[in-house]
């Protein structure tokens, strides 16, 4: 439930009923946050107002990324550069898909590596020292108890230990179905399968076998901690489901 709408100096953000801020990150606004911060107050409005300079920052490749992976470290300081913020004691980062995600992890070390010396080295050093810093950062991967996103899971968590030094902490598997059914029940059904209902029973006994196949894959090669959360048909009660699934997942 939302309690209140704020504009404070980072983005315009809501504030839920248990006090956690919701924040939007726009690389532009980033951006222009960032030379406000690093050069002298005209020279940044000119360049924040620029077109040419926007242009330029938009075409080089990994820029949005690094922006992006700039203001989440910025988030989680303690002293942070935004005239006037508080810190946060968490920072949790509802990132993009797997590619995109990859990238914005990815982005600083490459930008540091690229660069060599300089503020752009030693800023991205930084970011990419906190990401790769297991006490500090956590990758939590969310996927499906299927066959192609277990697939991408698999090489999700190997491109997170290539880029950042560490696998992932955790993997949740959503919407894992309930399987009613014993084997011998099952088989007791098939011969009444032309019945609407003992078909669908046998359809979701089928899926529900196929899911915890994926899962017993997933969990054979992934090599990190997974935990399940289960599918709930419907329109549940939202906030006593979020309180459950939070409890599965603690």
């Amino acid at each position: 439930m939302v309690v209140e709408v704020q504009q404070r100096t980072d983005v315009a953000h809501v504030v839920t009923a248990a006090g956690a801020d919701h924040l939007s990150i726009d690389p532009q606004e980033a951006m222009e946050e960032y030379l406000r911060d690093q050069l002298p107050g005209p020279l940044a409005e000119m360049l924040a107002s620029s077109r040419a300079f926007g242009y330029l920052a938009a075409a080089t490749p990994g820029m949005r990324e690094l922006l992006t992976a700039g203001k989440i470290w910025e988030l989680a300081q303690d002293e942070r550069r935004t005239p006037g913020a508080d810190p946060y004691d968490l920072v949790v980062v509802d990132a993009p898909a797997t590619g995109h995600g990859v990238a914005v992890l990815a982005a600083p070390r490459t930008f540091a590596d690229a660069a060599h010396v300089g503020p752009i080295a030693r800023q991205g050093a930084t970011i990419a020292d906190m990401l790769s810093d297991p006490s500090r950062t956590a990758v939590v991967v969310v996927t499906a108890p299927e066959e192609m996103p277990v697939n991408e899971t698999l090489a999700l968590t190997e491109a997170v230990r290539e880029e950042i030094g560490s696998p992932p902490a955790l993997v949740v598997v959503n919407g894992l179905l309930r399987d009613r059914l014993r084997e011998e029940e099952a088989a007791r059904l098939a011969a009444a399968r032309d019945h609407p209902a003992v078909r669908a029973a046998l359809v979701a006994h089928a899926r529900a076998r196929e899911q915890r196949a994926q899962l017993r894959r997933l969990r054979r090669h992934v090599g990190v901690p997974t935990v399940t959360l289960p599918f709930h048909p419907g329109e549940p009660d939202l906030p006593a489901l979020t309180r459950r699934l939070a409890e599965a997942v603690r």
